[in-house]
Protein backbone atom coordinates (compact mmCIF):
# COMPACT_ATOMS: atom_id res chain seq x y z
CA UNK A 1 0.00 0.00 0.00
CA UNK A 2 1.44 3.36 -0.57
CA UNK A 3 2.09 5.89 2.07
CA UNK A 4 -0.52 8.41 0.92
CA UNK A 5 -2.81 9.18 -2.46
CA UNK A 6 -0.72 12.17 -3.53
CA UNK A 7 2.34 13.76 -2.88
CA UNK A 8 2.80 17.47 -3.51
CA UNK A 9 5.74 18.74 -4.75
CA UNK A 10 6.07 22.60 -3.75
CA UNK A 11 4.04 24.58 -0.55
CA UNK A 12 3.59 27.79 -2.48
CA UNK A 13 0.15 28.48 -3.38
CA UNK A 14 -0.31 26.32 -6.08
CA UNK A 15 0.91 23.04 -4.21
CA UNK A 16 -0.83 23.83 -0.82
CA UNK A 17 -4.03 25.02 -3.17
CA UNK A 18 -3.72 21.42 -4.06
CA UNK A 19 -3.49 20.10 -1.05
CA UNK A 20 -6.46 21.00 -0.10
CA UNK A 21 -8.54 20.52 -2.21
CA UNK A 22 -7.59 16.47 -2.28
CA UNK A 23 -7.89 16.81 1.40
CA UNK A 24 -11.42 17.81 1.08
CA UNK A 25 -12.39 15.48 -1.04
CA UNK A 26 -10.93 12.60 1.40
CA UNK A 27 -7.82 11.67 0.00
CA UNK A 28 -4.38 11.10 2.01
CA UNK A 29 -1.64 14.43 1.01
CA UNK A 30 1.78 14.86 1.98
CA UNK A 31 3.52 17.93 0.66
CA UNK A 32 7.22 18.10 0.31
CA UNK A 33 8.82 21.66 0.59
CA UNK A 34 12.17 22.44 0.02
CA UNK A 35 12.54 25.20 1.95
CA UNK A 36 12.40 26.12 5.62
CA UNK A 37 9.08 27.88 5.27
CA UNK A 38 5.89 27.73 3.23
CA UNK A 39 4.45 30.19 0.65
CA UNK A 40 6.95 30.03 -2.17
CA UNK A 41 7.03 33.36 -3.72
CA UNK A 42 5.11 35.22 -1.83
CA UNK A 43 7.58 36.15 1.37
CA UNK A 44 6.75 38.11 4.37
CA UNK A 45 9.10 40.65 5.67
CA UNK A 46 9.56 43.67 8.32
CA UNK A 47 10.68 47.27 8.20
CA UNK A 48 12.80 47.83 11.58
CA UNK A 49 10.39 49.70 13.18
CA UNK A 50 7.55 46.62 12.79
CA UNK A 51 5.67 47.37 9.91
CA UNK A 52 5.26 44.52 7.86
CA UNK A 53 6.22 44.42 3.86
CA UNK A 54 6.03 41.90 1.31
CA UNK A 55 8.85 40.78 -0.61
CA UNK A 56 7.60 39.03 -2.86
CA UNK A 57 4.04 39.06 -4.67
CA UNK A 58 1.83 41.22 -3.18
CA UNK A 59 -1.00 42.77 -5.00
CA UNK A 60 -4.42 41.33 -6.48
CA UNK A 61 -7.17 42.66 -8.19
CA UNK A 62 -10.48 42.51 -9.88
CA UNK A 63 -11.39 39.65 -11.73
CA UNK A 64 -8.97 37.40 -9.58
CA UNK A 65 -11.94 35.33 -8.34
CA UNK A 66 -9.88 32.41 -7.54
CA UNK A 67 -7.47 33.98 -4.63
CA UNK A 68 -9.49 36.82 -3.77
CA UNK A 69 -12.37 34.03 -2.56
CA UNK A 70 -9.57 32.36 -0.90
CA UNK A 71 -8.39 35.17 1.10
CA UNK A 72 -11.91 35.69 2.37
CA UNK A 73 -12.51 31.83 3.02
CA UNK A 74 -9.66 31.91 5.18
CA UNK A 75 -10.51 35.43 7.10
CA UNK A 76 -8.03 37.45 5.89
CA UNK A 77 -8.59 40.90 5.35
CA UNK A 78 -7.31 43.45 2.19
CA UNK A 79 -7.04 47.18 1.97
CA UNK A 80 -6.71 49.35 -1.20
CA UNK A 81 -3.30 50.38 -2.53
CA UNK A 82 -2.79 54.27 -1.96
CA UNK A 83 -3.81 55.83 -5.44
CA UNK A 84 -4.61 59.08 -4.81
CA UNK A 85 -2.46 62.00 -6.47
CA UNK A 86 -0.60 62.27 -9.48
CA UNK A 87 1.70 60.17 -10.63
CA UNK A 88 5.66 60.75 -12.38
CA UNK A 89 7.15 59.77 -15.69
CA UNK A 90 10.89 60.02 -15.66
CA UNK A 91 12.17 60.55 -19.72
CA UNK A 92 15.17 62.70 -21.39
CA UNK A 93 16.06 64.09 -17.62
CA UNK A 94 12.39 65.39 -17.50
CA UNK A 95 9.77 64.23 -14.61
CA UNK A 96 5.92 64.97 -15.58
CA UNK A 97 3.35 64.78 -13.14
CA UNK A 98 0.25 63.50 -14.79
CA UNK A 99 -3.25 62.62 -13.90
CA UNK A 100 -5.03 61.10 -17.18
CA UNK A 101 -3.99 58.26 -19.76
CA UNK A 102 -1.51 59.99 -21.47
CA UNK A 103 1.41 58.95 -18.95
CA UNK A 104 3.09 61.94 -18.88
CA UNK A 105 4.39 61.74 -22.61
CA UNK A 106 4.36 64.11 -24.93
CA UNK A 107 1.34 64.10 -26.85
CA UNK A 108 2.45 62.67 -30.26
CA UNK A 109 4.00 59.95 -28.30
CA UNK A 110 1.36 59.21 -26.13
CA UNK A 111 -1.18 58.61 -29.00
CA UNK A 112 1.16 56.30 -30.18
CA UNK A 113 1.46 54.59 -27.25
CA UNK A 114 -2.23 54.70 -27.59
CA UNK A 115 -2.34 53.39 -31.06
CA UNK A 116 0.00 50.49 -30.37
CA UNK A 117 -1.99 49.68 -26.79
CA UNK A 118 -5.05 49.31 -28.64
CA UNK A 119 -3.28 47.19 -31.55
CA UNK A 120 -1.63 44.89 -28.45
CA UNK A 121 -5.51 44.70 -27.41
CA UNK A 122 -7.30 43.39 -30.64
CA UNK A 123 -3.77 40.63 -31.26
CA UNK A 124 -4.55 39.90 -28.01
CA UNK A 125 -8.34 39.37 -27.77
CA UNK A 126 -7.62 36.57 -30.78
CA UNK A 127 -5.51 34.19 -28.85
CA UNK A 128 -6.91 30.69 -27.46
CA UNK A 129 -5.69 30.87 -24.20
CA UNK A 130 -5.94 27.47 -23.47
CA UNK A 131 -4.33 26.28 -26.40
CA UNK A 132 -2.03 29.21 -27.58
CA UNK A 133 -1.07 27.34 -30.54
CA UNK A 134 -4.27 26.95 -31.82
CA UNK A 135 -4.50 30.27 -32.21
CA UNK A 136 -5.25 31.69 -35.84
CA UNK A 137 -1.56 32.38 -37.30
CA UNK A 138 0.57 31.20 -33.86
CA UNK A 139 3.10 30.32 -35.82
CA UNK A 140 4.09 33.92 -37.21
CA UNK A 141 3.01 35.50 -33.83
CA UNK A 142 5.63 32.74 -31.67
CA UNK A 143 8.00 33.19 -34.30
CA UNK A 144 8.87 36.80 -33.40
CA UNK A 145 9.97 38.64 -30.26
CA UNK A 146 7.91 40.95 -28.72
CA UNK A 147 10.34 43.53 -29.64
CA UNK A 148 11.02 42.54 -32.94
CA UNK A 149 6.87 43.89 -33.62
CA UNK A 150 7.46 46.68 -31.70
CA UNK A 151 10.41 47.92 -33.55
CA UNK A 152 8.56 47.32 -36.93
CA UNK A 153 5.41 48.46 -35.76
CA UNK A 154 6.41 52.18 -34.72
CA UNK A 155 9.67 54.60 -35.47
CA UNK A 156 8.63 57.01 -32.34
CA UNK A 157 11.42 56.57 -29.88
CA UNK A 158 9.66 57.48 -26.79
CA UNK A 159 6.63 55.25 -27.66
CA UNK A 160 9.34 52.25 -28.07
CA UNK A 161 10.82 53.15 -25.06
CA UNK A 162 8.09 53.14 -22.97
CA UNK A 163 7.07 49.60 -24.24
CA UNK A 164 10.15 48.63 -23.52
CA UNK A 165 9.87 49.50 -19.57
CA UNK A 166 6.55 48.37 -19.38
CA UNK A 167 8.08 44.25 -20.44
CA UNK A 168 10.17 44.30 -17.78
CA UNK A 169 7.56 45.38 -15.17
CA UNK A 170 4.97 43.18 -16.24
CA UNK A 171 8.05 40.07 -16.42
CA UNK A 172 10.98 40.62 -15.35
CA UNK A 173 12.54 39.99 -18.43
CA UNK A 174 13.41 42.13 -21.58
CA UNK A 175 10.67 42.44 -24.63
CA UNK A 176 13.41 40.11 -26.90
CA UNK A 177 13.12 37.58 -24.72
CA UNK A 178 9.81 36.60 -25.05
CA UNK A 179 7.71 35.71 -27.91
CA UNK A 180 4.68 37.92 -29.49
CA UNK A 181 2.80 34.93 -29.01
CA UNK A 182 3.94 34.74 -25.02
CA UNK A 183 3.30 38.42 -24.58
CA UNK A 184 -0.43 38.25 -25.83
CA UNK A 185 -1.47 35.16 -24.16
CA UNK A 186 -0.26 37.05 -20.61
CA UNK A 187 -1.86 40.07 -21.94
CA UNK A 188 -5.63 37.93 -22.29
CA UNK A 189 -4.80 35.50 -19.42
CA UNK A 190 -4.80 38.82 -17.41
CA UNK A 191 -8.11 40.11 -18.50
CA UNK A 192 -6.12 43.17 -20.53
CA UNK A 193 -3.05 45.29 -20.63
CA UNK A 194 -4.97 47.77 -19.28
CA UNK A 195 -5.87 45.68 -15.97
CA UNK A 196 -2.09 44.29 -15.80
CA UNK A 197 -0.63 47.61 -15.19
CA UNK A 198 -3.40 49.55 -14.00
CA UNK A 199 -3.58 50.12 -10.03
CA UNK A 200 -7.26 50.99 -9.18
CA UNK A 201 -9.59 48.88 -11.24
CA UNK A 202 -5.99 46.89 -11.78
CA UNK A 203 -3.90 44.15 -10.79
CA UNK A 204 -2.34 46.37 -8.27
CA UNK A 205 -5.63 47.37 -6.56
CA UNK A 206 -5.83 45.49 -3.24
CA UNK A 207 -3.29 44.62 -1.02
CA UNK A 208 -3.68 42.04 1.90
CA UNK A 209 -3.19 42.90 5.52
CA UNK A 210 0.02 41.63 6.78
CA UNK A 211 1.11 40.11 3.62
CA UNK A 212 -0.28 37.34 0.82
CA UNK A 213 2.32 34.89 2.34
CA UNK A 214 -0.40 34.95 5.04
CA UNK A 215 -2.85 32.84 2.67
CA UNK A 216 -0.41 30.02 2.09
CA UNK A 217 0.18 29.95 6.03
CA UNK A 218 -3.53 29.83 6.74
CA UNK A 219 -3.58 26.81 4.35
CA UNK A 220 -0.64 25.17 5.55
CA UNK A 221 -2.23 25.68 8.97
CA UNK A 222 -4.73 23.89 8.40
CA UNK A 223 -3.02 21.00 6.86
CA UNK A 224 -0.88 20.47 9.82
CA UNK A 225 1.74 17.86 9.82
CA UNK A 226 0.86 16.70 6.32
CA UNK A 227 3.61 19.74 5.58
CA UNK A 228 7.15 18.73 5.23
CA UNK A 229 9.54 21.48 5.65
CA UNK A 230 13.13 20.90 4.50
CA UNK A 231 12.74 18.06 2.11
CA UNK A 232 14.59 18.54 -1.30
CA UNK A 233 12.90 16.40 -4.22
CA UNK A 234 15.55 14.67 -5.86
CA UNK A 235 14.03 11.79 -7.83
CA UNK A 236 10.24 10.62 -8.84
CA UNK A 237 9.86 7.16 -10.44
CA UNK A 238 6.67 6.06 -11.53
CA UNK A 239 5.49 2.50 -12.72
CA UNK A 240 2.26 1.39 -13.79
CA UNK A 241 1.33 0.71 -9.64
CA UNK A 242 2.36 4.04 -8.30
CA UNK A 243 5.25 6.30 -7.94
CA UNK A 244 7.89 7.17 -5.11
CA UNK A 245 9.16 10.50 -4.77
CA UNK A 246 12.41 10.49 -2.96
CA UNK A 247 13.56 13.83 -1.01
CA UNK A 248 16.53 14.38 1.20
CA UNK A 249 16.03 12.35 4.33
CA UNK A 250 13.42 10.30 3.03
CA UNK A 251 10.94 9.04 0.74
CA UNK A 252 6.98 8.82 0.23
CA UNK A 253 5.13 6.38 -2.45
CA UNK A 254 1.58 7.30 -3.61
CA UNK A 255 -0.62 6.63 -6.22
CA UNK A 256 0.21 10.44 -8.47
CA UNK A 257 2.69 13.23 -8.17
CA UNK A 258 1.42 16.75 -8.03
CA UNK A 259 4.87 19.27 -8.97
CA UNK A 260 3.79 22.35 -8.36
CA UNK A 261 7.39 24.22 -8.35
CA UNK A 262 8.72 26.55 -10.90
CA UNK A 263 9.37 25.27 -14.51
CA UNK A 264 13.52 25.52 -14.25
CA UNK A 265 12.97 23.54 -10.90
CA UNK A 266 11.02 21.12 -12.35
CA UNK A 267 13.60 20.38 -14.64
CA UNK A 268 16.33 19.63 -12.14
CA UNK A 269 14.55 16.63 -10.44
CA UNK A 270 15.35 13.51 -12.20
CA UNK A 271 12.42 11.18 -13.57
CA UNK A 272 12.25 7.55 -14.09
CA UNK A 273 11.70 6.65 -16.65
CA UNK A 274 12.54 9.84 -17.93
CA UNK A 275 10.12 12.42 -19.54
CA UNK A 276 8.78 12.70 -22.68
CA UNK A 277 11.25 14.67 -25.13
CA UNK A 278 8.97 17.70 -25.84
CA UNK A 279 8.07 17.59 -21.86
CA UNK A 280 12.07 18.17 -20.57
CA UNK A 281 12.07 20.60 -23.15
CA UNK A 282 9.60 22.75 -22.05
CA UNK A 283 11.38 23.24 -18.53
CA UNK A 284 14.49 24.24 -20.79
CA UNK A 285 12.47 26.31 -22.83
CA UNK A 286 11.11 28.17 -19.88
CA UNK A 287 13.51 30.75 -17.90
CA UNK A 288 12.50 32.73 -14.34
CA UNK A 289 12.40 36.54 -14.89
CA UNK A 290 15.16 38.61 -13.00
CA UNK A 291 13.97 40.58 -10.25
CA UNK A 292 15.22 42.35 -7.03
CA UNK A 293 12.72 44.20 -5.31
CA UNK A 294 13.15 46.81 -2.54
CA UNK A 295 10.82 48.45 0.22
CA UNK A 296 12.22 51.91 0.88
CA UNK A 297 10.94 53.20 4.45
CA UNK A 298 10.18 56.82 6.12
CA UNK A 299 8.93 58.39 9.34
CA UNK A 300 5.79 60.14 6.48
CA UNK A 301 4.48 59.32 3.35
CA UNK A 302 5.71 62.90 2.99
CA UNK A 303 4.39 62.57 -1.04
CA UNK A 304 0.76 62.36 -0.32
CA UNK A 305 1.39 65.84 1.19
CA UNK A 306 2.75 66.89 -2.38
CA UNK A 307 -0.25 65.68 -4.27
CA UNK A 308 1.32 62.31 -5.49
CA UNK A 309 0.71 59.20 -5.44
CA UNK A 310 3.78 57.28 -5.19
CA UNK A 311 3.54 55.80 -8.93
CA UNK A 312 6.47 56.44 -11.03
CA UNK A 313 7.70 55.24 -14.46
CA UNK A 314 11.19 56.12 -15.27
CA UNK A 315 12.47 55.99 -19.28
CA UNK A 316 16.18 56.80 -18.11
CA UNK A 317 16.92 54.55 -14.72
CA UNK A 318 17.29 51.47 -14.01
CA UNK A 319 15.44 51.44 -10.93
CA UNK A 320 12.61 53.01 -12.81
CA UNK A 321 9.35 51.26 -11.08
CA UNK A 322 8.01 52.55 -7.66
CA UNK A 323 4.60 52.87 -6.48
CA UNK A 324 3.24 53.69 -2.45
CA UNK A 325 3.61 50.31 -0.04
CA UNK A 326 2.90 52.48 2.70
CA UNK A 327 0.59 50.63 5.68
CA UNK A 328 -3.26 51.39 5.80
CA UNK A 329 -3.06 53.66 9.07
CA UNK A 330 -0.08 55.56 7.23
CA UNK A 331 1.84 55.02 10.17
CA UNK A 332 5.16 55.22 8.39
CA UNK A 333 5.76 55.69 4.96
CA UNK A 334 6.88 52.86 2.52
CA UNK A 335 7.88 52.65 -1.38
CA UNK A 336 8.27 49.56 -3.16
CA UNK A 337 10.40 49.78 -6.20
CA UNK A 338 12.21 46.72 -8.75
CA UNK A 339 15.45 46.22 -10.10
CA UNK A 340 14.21 43.85 -13.35
CA UNK A 341 15.22 42.43 -16.15
CA UNK A 342 18.91 43.46 -17.24
CA UNK A 343 18.96 46.10 -14.48
CA UNK A 344 18.27 43.20 -11.83
CA UNK A 345 21.28 40.87 -13.87
CA UNK A 346 23.86 44.32 -13.73
CA UNK A 347 22.40 45.42 -9.95
CA UNK A 348 23.44 41.60 -8.87
CA UNK A 349 26.71 42.06 -9.69
CA UNK A 350 26.90 45.33 -7.12
CA UNK A 351 27.20 45.22 -3.17
CA UNK A 352 23.91 45.74 -1.02
CA UNK A 353 25.13 49.32 0.19
CA UNK A 354 25.76 50.15 -3.70
CA UNK A 355 22.31 48.82 -4.55
CA UNK A 356 20.86 50.80 -1.98
CA UNK A 357 22.60 54.17 -3.10
CA UNK A 358 21.72 53.48 -6.70
CA UNK A 359 17.69 53.06 -5.46
CA UNK A 360 18.06 56.20 -2.74
CA UNK A 361 19.81 58.40 -5.09
CA UNK A 362 16.57 57.21 -7.54
CA UNK A 363 14.10 58.08 -5.43
CA UNK A 364 15.82 61.50 -4.72
CA UNK A 365 15.75 62.25 -8.14
CA UNK A 366 11.88 61.25 -8.32
CA UNK A 367 10.82 63.21 -4.47
CA UNK A 368 13.14 65.54 -3.78
CA UNK A 369 15.69 65.49 -0.89
CA UNK A 370 12.89 64.11 1.53
CA UNK A 371 13.61 60.48 -0.08
CA UNK A 372 17.21 60.56 0.22
CA UNK A 373 16.46 59.53 4.21
CA UNK A 374 14.94 56.79 4.56
CA UNK A 375 15.00 54.39 8.25
CA UNK A 376 15.17 51.08 6.40
CA UNK A 377 15.87 49.94 2.94
CA UNK A 378 15.43 45.96 2.70
CA UNK A 379 15.97 44.09 -0.30
CA UNK A 380 14.88 40.05 -2.17
CA UNK A 381 16.56 38.81 -4.89
CA UNK A 382 15.00 36.23 -5.67
CA UNK A 383 17.46 35.49 -8.72
CA UNK A 384 19.66 34.39 -5.96
CA UNK A 385 16.98 32.02 -4.28
CA UNK A 386 17.90 28.44 -4.80
CA UNK A 387 14.25 27.22 -4.55
CA UNK A 388 12.54 29.83 -7.04
CA UNK A 389 15.75 31.16 -9.55
CA UNK A 390 13.87 34.06 -10.32
CA UNK A 391 10.28 35.83 -10.17
CA UNK A 392 8.12 37.06 -11.04
CA UNK A 393 7.41 34.18 -13.80
CA UNK A 394 8.59 32.18 -16.40
CA UNK A 395 8.65 33.16 -19.96
CA UNK A 396 8.54 31.26 -23.54
CA UNK A 397 10.94 32.47 -26.04
CA UNK A 398 10.29 32.91 -29.92
CA UNK A 399 8.96 29.67 -31.14
CA UNK A 400 8.05 27.66 -27.76
CA UNK A 401 4.78 27.98 -27.75
CA UNK A 402 4.01 26.29 -30.73
CA UNK A 403 6.88 23.64 -30.77
CA UNK A 404 6.74 23.16 -26.58
CA UNK A 405 3.39 24.39 -25.20
CA UNK A 406 0.71 21.11 -25.25
CA UNK A 407 3.58 19.70 -22.87
CA UNK A 408 2.56 22.61 -20.64
CA UNK A 409 -0.24 21.16 -18.48
CA UNK A 410 -0.31 17.80 -19.87
CA UNK A 411 -0.02 14.53 -17.10
CA UNK A 412 3.18 12.45 -17.51
CA UNK A 413 1.58 9.08 -16.64
CA UNK A 414 1.16 9.70 -12.68
CA UNK A 415 3.07 13.05 -12.80
CA UNK A 416 1.00 16.40 -12.80
CA UNK A 417 1.77 19.88 -13.10
CA UNK A 418 0.85 23.00 -11.29
CA UNK A 419 2.23 26.38 -10.37
CA UNK A 420 1.64 29.72 -12.00
CA UNK A 421 3.07 29.28 -15.29
CA UNK A 422 0.77 26.55 -16.19
CA UNK A 423 -2.57 28.59 -15.44
CA UNK A 424 -4.44 30.09 -18.74
CA UNK A 425 -6.11 32.35 -16.28
CA UNK A 426 -3.85 35.26 -14.66
CA UNK A 427 -0.87 33.42 -15.72
CA UNK A 428 2.30 33.93 -13.46
CA UNK A 429 -0.06 35.89 -11.08
CA UNK A 430 -1.19 34.14 -7.27
CA UNK A 431 -4.76 33.90 -8.92
CA UNK A 432 -2.79 31.92 -11.52
CA UNK A 433 -1.63 29.92 -8.90
CA UNK A 434 -4.40 28.96 -6.87
CA UNK A 435 -6.60 27.57 -10.37
CA UNK A 436 -3.40 25.74 -11.04
CA UNK A 437 -3.73 23.94 -7.88
CA UNK A 438 -7.54 23.18 -8.49
CA UNK A 439 -6.42 21.70 -11.75
CA UNK A 440 -3.92 19.50 -11.09
CA UNK A 441 -5.67 18.52 -7.88
CA UNK A 442 -9.21 18.13 -9.95
CA UNK A 443 -7.19 15.43 -12.41
CA UNK A 444 -6.70 13.49 -9.79
CA UNK A 445 -9.83 13.15 -8.61
CA UNK A 446 -11.53 12.60 -11.98
CA UNK A 447 -9.35 9.33 -11.86
CA UNK A 448 -11.29 8.54 -8.08
CA UNK A 449 -14.44 8.95 -9.32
Amino acid sequence: MPDVDVVVVGAGLAGLSAARELVAAGRTVAVLEARDRVAGRTLGGVLSNGVPVEMGGQWVGPTQDAVLELIEELGLETFSTFDDGESLTVYDGKAVRYADETFGLPLDSAMEVGRLWEEIEELASTVTTGAPWETEGAEDLDRRTLDQWLVASTEDTIALRFFRLLVPALFSAESPELSLLHFLFYVKSGTSLETLVATTGGAQETRVVGGTHRISERMAEELGDLVRLGAVVRSIVQDDTGVVVAYEGGQVTAGHVIVAVPQTLAGRIRYTPALPALRDGLTQQMPAGSVIKFQVGYDTPFWREEGLNGFVLSLDDSFNVVLDNSPPDGSCGVLVGFLEGAHARTAGRATAEERRELVVAALVKYFGEKAARPFDVVEQDWTAEEFTRGCYGGRLGAGAWTQYGRALTAPVGRIHWAGAETSDVWNGYMDGAVRSGRRAAGEILAEYS
